[in-house]
């Protein structure tokens, strides 16, 4: 019984007394096969109610939170069918999310290129990411350069939520996209994309850190090679 069980207390009222104060807890139970029930523990002052209750998936979850960052990924442009338009690969997408962490981490105002760059390494199973690993580019080196480049903020700030894009973050996304778009291919718009759109933005953190760590045009051709071998379906 106690491998099929699952508790979950919540509270649920309270009565005053002169001298102590008993809180009254329902605690659910997964355990289609018993009636609600309800000992007492006279050491605690406490009753316990028990009550078969039927779990559900929480699939939706995951659905919203890639809707909820979709909404910070560019897709369609003036003048672009929105039917021509690919989506982004579930990989790329959570790399943004954890290049928002990242600069939530370190205090930063905007998620910059160096933010995204650490999202693609955090989330590490993308061609990219495996790419950037083998080139001696690691999480720890990229947070590293950062801080040298960037510096440190301040202890008592706090980043917002969805700290907002750089422009040359943004110019690094709108990138990905128009070279999904020219190469008239069908498919999503990968990790890789997303790498070399930080890449090809020469003024920016993330190219200059990617420079600094042995990063350079040959080996930006060869991922575009890898990447293009591999298919055009990056998840």
């Amino acid at each position: 019984m106690a491998a099929h069980s699952f508790f979950r207390l919540q509270q649920f009222g309270s009565l005053s007394h002169p001298k102590c104060r008993k809180t009254y807890f329902r605690s659910s139970i997964l355990a289609p096969s018993l009636n609600s029930y309800a000992p007492i523990n006279s050491w605690l002052g406490n009753s316990l109610h028990f009550q078969a209750f039927n779990v559900k998936p929480i699939a939706g979850k995951d659905r919203r939170i890639r809707e909820t960052f979709l909404c910070s990924l560019p897709t369609v442009k003036q003048g672009v069918s929105s039917e021509k338009v690919p989506k982004w690969s579930r990989r790329a997408i959570k790399s943004f999310a954890m290049g928002e962490l990242e600069a939530r981490k370190l205090k930063y105002p905007n998620t910059g290129t160096e933010a995204i760059l650490m999202g693609i390494l955090v989330e590490g199973t993308s061609e990219a990411a495996k790419f950037l690993r083998e080139n001696g580019i690691t999480l720890f080196k990229v947070r590293e350069e950062t801080v040298k480049l960037l510096g440190k903020a301040d202890m008592y700030f706090f980043s917002p939520e969805h700290p907002p894009l750089t422009e040359a973050a943004q110019e690094a996304l709108d990138w990905a996209v128009d070279q999904k778009l020219r190469s008239d291919e069908s498919g999503e718009i990968t990790t890789t994309h997303l790498l070399l759109g930080i890449w090809f933005q020469e003024d920016s953190p993330g190219h200059q850190i990617m420079a600094a760590l042995g990063f350079n045009d040959e080996k930006a051709k060869q991922l575009k090679s890898i990447s293009s071998k591999l298919g055009r379906v990056e998840d």
